[in-house]
């Protein structure tokens, strides 16, 4: 009986990628921040479109948070200072 195997490689980014825990940002509902600002930021610092960013204030409205960015905790921290900066709710998971 013969078996075959095949040799499997990976980069240091899968490696890492797999080893490393996601964490995500979540914007929170708040009483303070309107519409537009938390749009305007959406767009202005995650570079989403100003469509994608509506859909989320939507969601944040109606289910009281959305995960806005999932990376390594470097990443979503830098991220969140710069939100928090901006007047919004925002923690890490």
């Amino acid at each position: 009986m013969t078996v075959e195997t095949q040799e499997e490689t990976f980069t240091l980014e899968e490696v890492l990628a797999a080893v490393t825990p996601n964490h995500r940002l979540i914007l929170w509902n708040d009483e303070t921040n309107t519409f537009e600002h938390v749009i305007s930021c959406l767009v202005k610092h995650l570079q989403y479109t100003a469509a994608q960013a509506e859909d989320i204030a939507w969601k944040v409205h109606t289910e009281g948070k959305c995960a806005v960015l999932e990376g390594s905790y470097t990443e979503v921290e830098i991220y969140r200072k710069i939100l928090k900066s901006e007047g919004l709710t925002v923690s890490v998971e």
